[in-house]
């Protein structure tokens, strides 16, 4: 009786470090990182960045975009995804330079960016601006 008790003892030990340890990763992967990025010109009035990585790096949660080097007005931001509907913002606002947007949720629970579409005016005479692309995995 002794021995099936130490037994079940061990098992459910054994079971229960492994399910943590499962979770202890499954929270380490949850941090924003940069799906791409571009540097945009002044003379442009848009620009499509697509996602760099392979299929499981453009599986996100959410999805934000910022921009250093100048202010940045975005009018139209369209998100592409793969095997859903494309997600359109107009009037997004300007971007301070070094500012970003607000994070936006993928469609269901996660899905695939395939690119972003972007129309946008740098402004203060600036003559490029580098654009990220910003995924929440």
């Amino acid at each position: 009786m002794k021995t099936k008790i130490r037994t079940l003892m061990a098992s459910f030990v054994v079971t229960s470090a492994a399910l943590l340890g499962a979770t202890g990763n499954a929270r380490a992967a949850d941090e924003w990182f940069v799906l791409s990025e571009q540097a945009i010109k002044a003379t442009d009035p848009s620009a499509e960045i697509k996602s760099t990585g392979g299929r499981w790096e453009k599986d996100v949660k959410q999805v934000k975009i910022s921009v250093d080097g100048a202010d940045v007005q975005v009018t139209k931001l369209i998100l592409h995804w793969d095997n859903r509907k494309d997600d359109t913002m107009t009037s997004v606002g300007t971007l301070k330079s070094s500012g970003q947007t607000a994070p936006m949720n993928a469609p269901g629970l996660k899905a695939r960016l395939k690119s972003v579409t972007v129309q946008y005016q740098i402004l203060g005479g600036a003559p490029t601006a580098n654009l990220k692309v910003w995924g929440y995995d």
